[in-house]
């Protein structure tokens, strides 16, 4: 069993949220699933496919809900879209909102892709789940459409913002657990279909959302635009070499033996397969680095001596030359602009 590709942080936070609201103890599954429980304080954080896939396995067997994926929809924020949930959030109507998620749904992860047709006066929206877990597959679709319907009443301010028909390929839970859906969706439910879609009259495309700001949309787009070019750069290696290295941070470690450990390698290996792809472990250290001293800088008040420890300088000077370099600007200056 292969799962492809990266989840965003903003993506499990969702399923956090509803396991902590349920009374279970989510430390435990997501070290289960071998994620670092401090993964849930970074912004842009990613984690691997599996680790996702293995968290949410966990908390199905934990929660013991058949319709777990249903009701983790509930629990569904404009920042479990990553950027693209503020990118639709100024979208003036929901059919802008629709045509973004396309685009840039791998921001969010690379759980499956989304295809839109028109079929006379309807949209239909069919999801292809690339998750091939029995048990997660169908808890996932749930999320996924749960999630897209809950963000969409509330990106139109309208509850009673509803598609026509949803068509589930998984099987049904039980004719008294079909109301469920039905009573969330207020459409029929087909289950056993041939297809993950959703099906919607194409006039609520017309939809006004609550604060459309077109500036702040372009200027959204083109940092997604810049994040996806980096998805698209980073193999899985690399990915994985991050994460390690956040995690070392984390705990003030900035040991390259640690993290080739840390990924099953030797300190040999690890540089000689970074090599050909045409990195070096410095230089993902140095990106992991710049992208944690700003999130610092923006979402904290800690001093700037402590953190150029947290990140293993062992000169604050050391810090403050190396962050000048990329940002152009120092930490103070950069954290004084947004008014930190």
């Amino acid at each position: 069993m292969t799962t492809p590709g990266t989840v965003s942080v903003a993506a499990l936070r969702q399923y956090v949220r509803f396991a902590e609201a349920a009374g279970i103890d989510t430390r435990a599954l997501l070290i289960a699933a071998g994620l670092d429980p401090a993964i849930l304080d970074t912004d842009d954080g990613r984690i691997n496919g599996d680790q996702f896939q293995a968290f949410i396995r966990q908390l199905i067997e934990v929660a013991n809900n058949p319709i777990l994926g249903l009701e983790t929809g509930d629990f569904v924020q404009p920042g479990s879209y990553s950027v693209l949930g503020y990118i639709t959030m100024s979208c003036s109507t929901l059919g802008e909102a629709v045509a973004r998620i396309a685009p840039f749904e791998r921001l969010v992860g690379d759980m499956g892709t989304t295809s839109l047709s028109v079929h006379g006066d309807s949209l239909k929206l069919t999801w292809h789940c690339n998750y091939d877990d029995p048990v997660v597959r169908p808890h996932l679709v749930d999320n996924v459409f749960a999630s897209w319907i809950n963000y969409a009443r509330w990106l139109a301010d309208d509850t009673n913002t509803s598609p026509t028909a949803v068509r589930l390929r998984r099987k049904s839970p039980g004719e008294e657990l079909e109301k469920a859906y039905q009573d969330r969706w207020h459409c029929p439910v087909t289950f056993e279909a041939n297809e993950d879609s959703i099906t919607l009259p194409k006039a609520l495309l017309d939809t006004r959302l609550r604060q459309p700001d077109p500036l702040l949309r372009k200027t959204l787009e083109a940092h997604a635009l810049t994040q996806l070019a980096s998805l698209e750069t980073d193999s899985d290696l690399t990915t994985r070499v991050k994460q390690s290295i956040q995690k070392q941070l984390n705990q003030g470690i900035t040991r390259q033996d640690l993290v080739a450990e840390d990924l099953g390698l030797t300190s040999r290996t690890l540089q000689r397969k970074l090599s050909q792809e045409g990195v070096s472990y410095q230089q993902l250290l140095d990106e992991v680095r710049q992208q944690m001293a700003e999130d610092y800088l923006r979402n904290t008040d800690m001093a700037i001596p402590d953190i150029a420890f947290r990140l293993g300088y062992s000169e604050t000077t050391s810090f403050h030359r190396k962050f000048k370099a990329v940002a152009g600007k120092t930490p103070g200056e950069f954290r004084r602009e947004r008014g930190v």
